[in-house]
């Protein structure tokens, strides 16, 4: 009796109205703040949402040592995994907050093709280069100027739905500014511009 009770739940749930979920993608440097930013959105956003850091991803690789010629291909296709994994959240319906850096082309390249571009708040999360630098020393896990090396293709196609500056506001401040953007977001969005152009 039990069994059959879950059973009809299972497929009460399946009965769901479709929908797409609101990606909210924010790019910018190692060390810029975007994490930060993520915690902060997810306590004060009105929906759920899933923080997926592309990090995370390459943290869930197993610890087996990859040979240096073989490396660029297993980070390739993290990154391509890590994209895809994005847009099948948003297209089952899920809200999510990408928290990425877009330091190669081909990176918003691809995120273009995958994700509804409609659906996608494009945030830049800027900050000063001699912050960065401050901040990757406290840090201490990672190399030193990579930040600063990242800035200039980071940023590079200039377009977005809104920008932040945690150099400039703490977190919780840019998060602010980024849940108060959302409900009159116009239209075309950055990524329907950014597909455009390409």
């Amino acid at each position: 009796m039990r069994h059959r009770r879950r059973i009809r739940t299972v497929e009460h749930l399946t009965d769901a109205p479709p929908r797409r979920g609101l990606v909210v993608f924010l790019n910018g440097t190692s060390s810029s703040g975007k994490s930060s930013i993520a915690a902060e959105l997810l306590r004060m956003l009105d929906e759920p949402y899933f923080h997926m850091p592309v990090d995370a991803f390459h943290a869930m690789r197993s610890g087996t040592p990859v040979p240096p010629d073989r490396l660029d291909a297993v980070l390739h296709r993290t990154w391509r995994g890590y994209h895809r994994a994005v847009a099948g959240m948003a297209a089952a319906g899920n809200n999510v907050v990408v928290d990425h850096v877009l330091s190669a082309e081909w990176r918003l390249e691809d995120c273009l093709s995958l994700l509804v571009p409609e659906d996608v708040v494009f945030v830049g999360v800027h900050c000063a280069v001699d912050e960065l630098e401050r901040r990757e020393r406290a840090r201490g896990d990672r190399p030193a100027g990579l930040a600063a090396r990242q800035v200039r293709q980071v940023h590079a196609h200039g377009v977005y739905d809104i920008e932040c500056d945690t150099g400039v506001r703490d977190a919780h401040e840019c998060a602010r500014q980024i849940k108060d953007f959302l409900p009159a977001r116009p239209t075309p969005t950055a990524f329907q511009r950014l597909r455009a152009r390409i």
